[in-house]
């Protein structure tokens, strides 16, 4: 079936209608041992969207020791190996969303966060306190990343 709307776009000069893009589910084989019920990453249309990612070293279904500060550098370990694995890297993060258990600690994070990307490549970002997260964590977050290069 036409999309009779991109036809019209096209007719009248606009940009060609992006063909439709295959969604790669992406696994490692310690996420697939632990047996959680989600992909670690799935990529659609040049973007890799990242689960949330806690700090907890992989295929455990506990979080470092350490609090705040241990879990955030262990959680940032794991985006990052996750960006590596599909050739990517944390100059690629577009997006990011981040879950605090306790907002007390966002300058804490802040702190954390800004030693992984470059100052005039922050990711657009949004926070928010929570009422509790997996395994008792106190911070997850998500990500977006941009595998056209």
């Amino acid at each position: 079936m036409v999309n009779r709307a991109a036809l019209f776009v096209c007719l009248l000069g606009g940009a060609a209608p992006a063909l439709a893009a295959p969604t790669i589910y992406h696994q490692s084989p310690p996420a697939v041992a632990a047996g959680l019920p989600f992909s670690e990453a799935t990529e659609v249309g040049g973007v890799l969207y990242l689960s949330g990612q806690l700090g907890a070293l992989p295929g455990e279904l506990k979080v470092v020791p350490g609090g705040l500060e241990a879990e955030a550098r262990q959680m940032f370990t794991n985006i990052g190996n996750t960006l590596k694995a599909r050739g990517l890297g944390f100059d690629d993060v577009f997006k990011c969303t981040v879950m605090l258990a306790d907002m007390a600690e966002w300058p804490a994070f802040n702190r954390i966060y800004l030693t992984y990307f470059k100052p005039d490549r922050l990711p657009s970002r949004s926070a928010m306190g929570v009422d509790g997260l997996a395994l008792g964590a106190r911070v997850e977050m998500e990500c977006w990343a941009n595998t056209a290069r």
